[in-house]
């Protein structure tokens, strides 16, 4: 369920920024990319299997010891069913910045690239810049016009529906040993789902959220359309 915050004027126009890049008809000069992150507990087996007999249901020990944590990043493009989504072995600065690159990388023709992102502290220029000095850091940010969610509302982020499939679909109830096992999975997944080009149709529009959450009165610095 959503958990929705004060409706404040921030909120709205963050909000109204996002689902009006949601409603434009796509443009392969300005791609709209969603990222989000999802953490991944990598486990193992602290018992050996338990032997398979005809006819038997087959069980699994409850019993796991934890290898460590992991990460997958969730990057699409809604309108045509792009993917770029990856795992690595956490979510610092310098992966996201080479998320970041994949993406610049993946989209050398757009004349701009916008993407979605929650307020991880992460998610800032000042990240580009540490990890590949001023120059190079600033070139790679002014690729991208930014949007944020508002806080406490990264549901307004269509990568949550990616990391909601990465989980059922990728990675499912299965024990994940290693980083490698759990990169291999999701570059399978995400080949898969990109050959289907497998879009995201978003219903949610400025309409429906002015109609939801009855804030025609609040004064925003935006613009009515």
């Amino acid at each position: 369920m959503w958990c929705v915050p004060e409706i404040d004027a921030q909120f709205i126009d963050r909000m109204e920024d996002v689902l009006e890049l949601y409603a434009r008809e796509y443009d392969p000069r300005e791609p709209v990319v969603c990222f989000d992150e999802r953490p991944v507990v990598l486990h193992a087996d602290s018992r050996a299997g338990i032997e398979m007999a005809p006819h038997r249901i087959r069980r699994r020990d409850y019993e796991y010891v934890r290898g460590g944590t992991a990460n997958v990043f969730c990057i699409v493009e809604p309108l045509n069913g792009r993917r770029l989504t990856f795992a690595t072995a956490n979510r610092k600065r310098p992966a996201f910045v080479r998320a970041l690159q994949k993406i610049a990388l993946r989209y050398p023709d757009a004349d701009r690239i916008h993407v979605i992102l929650d307020n991880l502290n992460t998610h800032s220029q000042s990240s580009a810049i540490k990890a590949l000095g001023t120059l190079a850091g600033r070139r790679l940010w002014r690729r991208f016009e930014v949007h944020y969610t508002p806080k406490h509302a990264s549901w307004l982020n269509a990568a949550e529906i990616e990391a909601s499939l990465v989980s059922r679909e990728c990675l499912g109830t299965d024990r994940l040993v290693s980083l490698v096992q759990l990169i291999s999975r999701v570059s399978a997944w995400r080949l898969g789902a990109e050959k289907a080009r497998r879009t995201i149709d978003w219903k949610f529009r400025v309409h429906d959220a002015r109609r939801v959450f009855r804030y025609g009165g609040i004064k925003t610095t935006r613009s009515e359309h």
